[in-house]
């Protein structure tokens, strides 16, 4: 139970949320955009968010695609992680969103909802920076494209008033060989220790990661390191995790030191699988 009262709004349109937003704003109402809702929930039955209005954008169409334009696939912020595996367009993103919570809670929680999350973890915006995918962001100027490494900081980078439309990738990306790892201490459900999704292209490994640090994080860094082949892979690894942006996380999850057990295990299943292919 939501120990407050708050107005809800179901806009049909992009503009008419932007103009909803900004009129409730106006009010000091402390509007909030939401799409699948599970986070907003969870983080006002602690009492960690007051918004006197919810706009949710579930009812606008652009928000709710899944389709190639051209050489481009458009995935709609609304779109459920369980809609999102069924139609299977990225297979890599497919296989990240499945291993989010479980099956009941991916039929709520949609893609944006978890890109713009304020948790930790993140993991479906991992394949989407491996594919320098774009995010089309709409706001009191209109609509932007934009790179997600442009807005994608840690977290997702909106103004006030902003909220995501949609992520185009390049269809270019979504047959690459790829690799998707999720190592938790116990069972297939929860939050991971770590996440580890990697493609190759042109002959180079890309990687992201989830759980090692406080945010999800895609490093240049630490892939040079690892495409590295002069080096033998254990000292490869062990100048990447030197490379880290962040302190490891210690959490209930696990300490720091396992999780980088776990995470140089991780990157060398990762370059050992996409090195042969």
């Amino acid at each position: 139970m939501i120990p407050f009262d708050f107005e809800y709004y179901k806009p049909s349109s992009v503009q008419k949320a932007v103009e909803l937003f900004r009129h409730l704003f106006a009010q000091g109402k402390n509007p909030m955009y939401f799409s699948g809702g599970t986070e907003m929930i969870t983080w006002a039955r602690v009492d960690t968010i007051h918004p006197g209005a919810v706009i949710d954008l579930k009812a606008i169409p652009e928000c709710n695609v899944i389709e190639f334009q051209m050489n481009n696939l458009v995935i709609g912020s609304c779109v459920t992680l369980s809609a999102l595996s069924a139609a299977n367009p990225f297979p890599l993103l497919s296989e990240t969103a499945r291993g989010v919570a479980d099956q009941t809670a991916r039929n709520k929680i949609t893609l944006g909802g978890n890109i713009c999350g304020k948790i930790y973890y993140r993991e479906t915006v991992l394949p989407l920076l491996l594919a320098n995918s774009r995010i089309v962001i709409a706001g009191a100027q209109g609509m932007r494209a934009v790179s997600i490494h442009d807005v994608f900081i840690q977290r997702l980078r909106l103004e006030k008033g902003e909220f995501l439309v949609q992520i185009i990738t390049d269809r270019g990306y979504l047959s690459l060989p790829f690799i998707h790892f999720k190592k938790r201490q116990i069972g297939n459900v929860g939050y991971p220790l770590v996440t580890v999704a990697a493609l190759k292209k042109d002959r180079q490994i890309r990687t992201a990661y989830s759980g090692v640090c406080a945010f999800p994080f895609r490093s240049i860094e630490i892939e040079q390191v690892l495409n590295d082949t002069t080096m033998p892979l254990a000292a490869r690894i062990e100048q990447a995790i030197g490379k880290l942006p962040a302190p490891v996380l210690t959490n209930a999850e696990g300490s720091a030191a396992y999780r980088k057990f776990v995470l140089k295990q991780t990157m060398a299943d990762t370059v050992n699988i996409l090195e042969g292919r």
